[in-house]
């Protein structure tokens, strides 16, 4: 497995694991438009300002999608989302080390860190296994039920 630039054609397809607009806000968090398109959807998504990837098998399957950047000096992963396809098979758990060790390497930072809905509990139990724990947020979380998640 290996992470790459999405395309269009990944964006495209990420569109469609979205059917309605509380899907997207729980993926996505406040404030993407919906109903979208494409435009609307790389715009809100903002490939071309975080570092945004797609995990690929070896066989070069679209597995998952993810982001990192720069927060509160740590590396934090946003709009985490594993192919339905490929769902309840440990590829969260791949697509978090990957992110992790591209996010260490480029940020040069070594803790982690994630928002979850506290509904999410699929979402919790997999960062969960991958190193993760709740924690207090040093702020206000604008999206509400939001947890906030470190690893160190």
């Amino acid at each position: 497995m290996k992470l790459i630039k999405p395309t269009e054609n990944h964006l495209i397809t990420i569109m469609d694991w979205f059917s309605n607009e509380q899907e997207l806000t729980n993926w996505s968090g406040p404030n993407f438009r919906y109903p979208f398109d494409l435009y609307s959807f790389t715009e809100d998504l903002k490939v071309s300002s975080l570092n945004s990837f797609v995990l690929i098998s070896n066989k070069s399957e679209f597995l998952a999608f993810g982001q990192f950047y720069q927060r509160l000096d740590k590396c934090h992963l946003s709009r985490l989302v594993v192919n339905p396809e490929f769902r309840g098979k440990g590829i969260a758990a791949k697509l978090m080390s990957h992110l992790c060790e591209l996010g260490q390497q480029e940020l040069k930072l070594k803790a982690y860190s994630l928002f979850v809905l506290a509904h999410n509990e699929t979402a919790i139990k997999s960062y969960q296994k991958s190193g993760f724990t709740f924690a207090d947020y040093p702020g206000e979380i604008s999206l509400a039920n939001c947890l906030y998640m470190i690893k160190s």
